[in-house]
């Protein structure tokens, strides 16, 4: 039988998983075992984290729109229950971006909701 070397398909892979591990700190990007335990935790977090930044966003976007609408007299949960009741289908993002660059736009809308 004949003999079959491994070596090429085992650098190879430590080789493509070092290369992920580029910029770490320490022995985290150089040594193998400690760039692979780096790796899934970081590729764990930035999954996690892909999910989180739409929960923090929003989050922004509501508090933005709240200070906004405050200024304007009407406190967030009435503004929008008072855009939901006049079929304004604006999404909290772009309610945000009128606050904080068309002030007379967003004025007006608040206006409408008030009615």
């Amino acid at each position: 039988m004949v003999r079959v070397k491994r070596g090429v398909i085992a650098h190879k892979r430590r080789k493509n998983l070092l290369k992920h591990a580029k910029g770490f700190m320490w022995g985290r990007k150089s040594k193998y075992k400690a760039a692979k335990e780096a790796l899934f935790h970081a590729w764990a977090y930035a999954y996690r984290d892909r999910r989180r930044k739409k929960r923090d966003f929003r989050a922004l976007w509501q508090t933005q729109i709240n200070a906004a609408s405050r200024a304007e007299g009407m406190s967030y949960n009435k503004f929008i229950a008072g855009l939901k009741k006049h079929n304004i289908e604006l999404d909290r993002k772009i309610l945000s971006e009128l606050a904080k660059k068309e002030p007379e736009i967003f004025k007006k809308i608040v206006e409408k909701a008030k009615s």
